[in-house]
């Protein structure tokens, strides 16, 4: 009676393992993919209006699309990751994408990395880290009507609700308005829709196990909503990916997407199948401790963010100034030379974001 339980922990302990290595195998992919994507956004901006204002030349771009296969292969080994361990486990193991993604931009797009830079990174790890090994355990679902009830229950309807409102948000209102100055709102996005979608492609993966292994789930409406769901939200993900790609430096976007969509998924993980109840109140305290070091090498990250220079040799193009004679009785006279201007009479009319 007694080798029962020991198989069973061997079979968790090798799948956990197995969850883990291919977590990492995948976050080095997709290191590599958002340097080889942001080369080829560069590439497709000398030709046509740039991803982070609505251009969509990239399409037409080999080098981008190399870019996304390798992320796709990322992404397939980190959805394979989810069938055998829990999300808590495989999420914070993306942290390796940043020092991949932050070394390669160091070396590859001249894209500096400062040495606070370089403390925010190992603040990351370390957070993450504590995360793991303070991880709660998962309860693994057998079926897809049971993950469907898990996702049903109201305190998980109250975060998707509140995903799906903030989402809006920032989509229609902050984007199109601080989108190009603020880096909270395309990484926002990507990252609250994340969450949604960590938990929905957990639900495919297990559908796909459980049928792999005999037990057919193809037949409940939950898989393929479930599945509609994920492709929706990895869409999603990706225009606003490729915005903040464009537009921000690549060594802070991709720590600031990590710190945002690990803490987003481990909440909804932990929201949806309870990983906390039973926990003990120190675990909580040094998941809470993971957290807050997450967040503060996302902070110091923020703060050493150097202007991408295509960016800004676009948007700040200097115009030549244009002079206007304004007479006695306030009407505007005829424009001048520069050499004309001897008087205090004259004003400059330039374009506004010259002086910025």
């Amino acid at each position: 009676m007694t080798p029962a339980p020991s198989n069973a922990a061997g079979d968790l302990f090798a799948a956990n393992l197995t969850g883990a290595l291919l977590a990492v195998a995948s976050s080095a992919f997709i290191g590599v993919s958002f340097i080889v994507k942001k080369k080829g956004l560069r590439r497709a901006a000398t030709a046509g209006a740039r991803a982070g204002v609505g251009g969509y030349g990239y399409l037409l771009e080999p080098l981008w699309w190399i870019g996304m296969v390798t992320m796709l292969i990322g992404e397939i080994a980190n959805f394979v990751a989810y069938m055998f361990a829990p999300a808590i486990l495989v999420t914070p193991l993306g942290a390796l994408s940043i020092i991949v993604s932050a070394v390669l931009a160091h070396f590859t797009l001249n894209e500096k990395l400062q040495r606070m830079g370089v403390l925010g990174c190992v603040l990351c790890i370390i957070g993450s880290t504590i995360i793991i090994l303070h991880a709660p355990e998962e309860e693994t679902p057998s079926s897809v009507t049971q993950i469907w009830q898990l996702a049903t229950q109201p305190a998980f309807l109250c975060y998707a609700a509140s995903a799906l409102t903030i989402s809006l948000i920032l989509i229609f209102h902050c984007a199109p308005r601080y989108g190009q100055t603020n880096i909270v709102v395309y990484v926002g996005i990507c990252s609250v829709i994340g969450s949604l979608t960590v938990m929905s492609i957990k639900a495919v993966g297990i559908a796909i196990k459980l049928t792999i292994e005999g037990i057919n789930q193809a037949g409940y409406f939950q898989t393929w909503l479930f599945a509609t769901v994920s492709a929706t939200c990895i869409i999603i993900q990706l225009i606003y990916l490729n915005k903040a790609l464009d537009t921000f430096n690549t060594a802070v976007v991709s720590p600031i997407y990590y710190a945002m969509f690990t803490s987003l998924t481990i909440l909804a993980s932990a929201i949806m199948f309870k990983d906390w109840s039973g926990q003990s109140i120190s675990s909580i305290a040094s998941e809470i401790c993971g957290f807050l070091t997450v967040l503060t090498g996302t902070v110091v990250l923020h703060s050493t963010r150097e202007h991408d220079p295509t960016l800004a040799s676009d948007l700040y193009a200097p115009l030549s100034p244009i002079y206007w004679h304004i007479q006695g009785n306030g009407e505007t006279g005829g424009k001048l030379k520069e050499d004309d201007l001897l008087s205090g009479n004259f004003i400059t009319v330039v374009r506004q974001d010259y002086f910025v």
